[in-house]
């Protein structure tokens, strides 16, 4: 062969092979940002891995859409901006789906219901927030416990009890420094399962407005949605959902509205 023909060739096949440049044959890896402090949905074991029941969710949901993840540890204050500027794909991070968030992100379709409820020792019965007005009663300074409960019995009733943190508040109500307190569902449920021997009760009530978390991705991002989303509906139709969720709280698997 030629010089002249072998470059004709060469300059034919450059053509006709792809080119894989090194960012596109890791096209299907997603940086997931997720923060490390809200334990049980995400946070950092003693190996600074991140773990608990968000973690294991999106873990599930990219093996059943069969893509990859990679897991960076993304602090919650400017965390829809670094999916905005393109350094995450996936947001799960406890987010709770709002009208004002979804102007900045698109949601998923639900996987947690985040709940407020109310937790009772051995102490006066109690079947809902109208049992609370007679009552001393914690919540996490701020929260939306905090405003539920202040919105039913006052918001400068003295007997709201507020605390930095839910493990605080719920000591003080096994100590019996406070009747009941009010607080997210997930984060008591843990707290309960890591602590059977305080035997705290979990009671709902419809005033409680539902909420939900969402995974976050960015705006207008269809095709990373629709991935998760049928990953999602996966996992939950196989059981491998009501697996994670009782690893992590207790039998009491929630119907999700995946329509």
């Amino acid at each position: 062969m030629s010089l002249k023909k072998f470059a004709v060739l060469a300059s034919i096949l450059a053509f006709a092979l792809p080119v894989v440049s090194a960012h596109a044959a890791d096209a299907q890896t997603y940086v997931v940002g997720a923060g490390g402090t809200y334990r049980p949905f995400e946070f950092e074991n003693a190996k600074k891995e991140l773990v608990g029941f968000d973690i294991d969710i999106i873990k599930a949901i990219s093996n059943a859409s069969g893509f990859k993840i990679k897991l960076v540890s993304t602090p919650w204050e400017g965390i829809f901006a670094t999916v905005n500027q393109g350094d995450r794909d996936i947001l799960i991070s406890g987010i709770t789906i709002t009208d004002k968030r979804s102007q900045m992100v698109d949601f998923s379709l639900p996987y947690f219901p985040a709940d407020q409820v109310i937790i009772v020792g051995d102490g006066p019965k109690v079947t809902g927030l109208a049992d609370l007005k007679k009552l001393q009663v914690g919540v996490v300074n701020s929260s939306t416990g905090d405003i539920s409960v202040s919105d039913e019995i006052g918001k400068n009733n003295t007997a709201i009890h507020r605390f930095d943190n839910t493990p605080l508040m719920l000591e003080e109500l096994y100590r019996g420094g406070v009747d009941a307190a009010v607080g997210d569902v997930g984060v008591i449920k843990f707290y309960i399962k890591s602590h059977p021997e305080k035997k705290f009760k979990v009671i709902g009530d419809a005033k409680f407005k539902r909420q939900y978390f969402g995974i976050a991705v960015q705006k207008g991002n269809k095709v990373m949605l629709d991935k998760i989303n049928a990953g999602l509906k996966k996992i939950v139709a196989d059981g491998t959902y009501a697996k994670i969720y009782k690893e992590w709280f207790d039998d009491s698997v929630p119907t999700l509205p995946l329509q």
